[in-house]
């Protein structure tokens, strides 16, 4: 189990990308890896509950992420998803054949479902709609976000660099994670935080491909 504190530093899409890379370490053929990551907020409440398990055979891979709001934290925002990527590993990535996601908010709920087919054409559905339909041109080449991350915990295991940018379509919105280096940290058990040693520290920058203007930033130390 990982235990991070200071939820508004690190940011849902930042957990997602650390709970991938903390659980998708070395794996041997048809073995299983899964991590729980803890996340507490000002004055130590305990907000939110992220779940990943990495399963691996032969050239096959199965990526199932869950989380969920706790504590106070669940009584303002009630929140929970569970999403599910399935797809074939390359010598340093990753290809997605398949991608699924439920998603509860307060009492609504999106599901999103994509999938990828040998020829290219990737075929995406979201529940409701999505606001901006997204061309079947646009959604070629994409992988799903989930998949996204996996990639660069590859890459980072192969060539030590976050260095990457990433075409995703998750059934309902198409964009980019642009992913960058910002060197090397010494991450010290402090303020809730368990793990002590050195982590690679990576930028992510999330561009929608509908309205390339405004960036959401996020940074994270892995």
């Amino acid at each position: 189990m990982v235990r991070l504190s200071n939820f508004s530093r690190w940011g849902y899409r930042s957990l997602v990308l650390a709970a991938i890379c903390f659980v998708a370490g070395p794996a041997i053929a048809a073995d299983r890896v899964s991590t729980r990551v803890e996340i507490y907020g000002v004055l130590g409440l305990h907000v939110l509950t992220l779940h990943t398990v990495l399963d691996e055979a032969a050239d096959r891979y199965t990526l199932t992420m869950d989380y969920a709001t706790t504590g106070v934290a669940g009584l303002v925002i009630d929140e929970t998803n569970h999403a599910q990527a399935i797809g074939r590993l390359t010598a340093v990535s990753a290809d997605p054949a398949s991608f699924r996601s439920n998603a509860r908010r307060n009492g609504g709920e999106i599901r999103k479902s994509v999938d990828y087919r040998p020829d290219g054409i990737v075929e995406g559905s979201s529940t409701p709609a999505p606001p901006t339909p997204i061309a079947p041109a646009a959604a070629r080449g994409t992988v799903d976000n989930l998949t996204a991350y996996f990639r660069l915990q590859r890459q980072l295991a192969a060539k030590k660099t976050c260095a990457l940018t990433v075409p995703v379509f998750d059934g309902r919105y198409r964009y980019d994670l642009v992913f960058s280096d910002v060197g090397v940290q010494k991450l010290p058990p402090e303020r809730g935080q368990a793990f002590d040693g050195d982590a690679i520290g990576c930028r992510m920058t999330r561009r929608l491909r509908e309205n390339p203007d405004p960036e959401e930033v996020e940074g994270l130390s892995l």
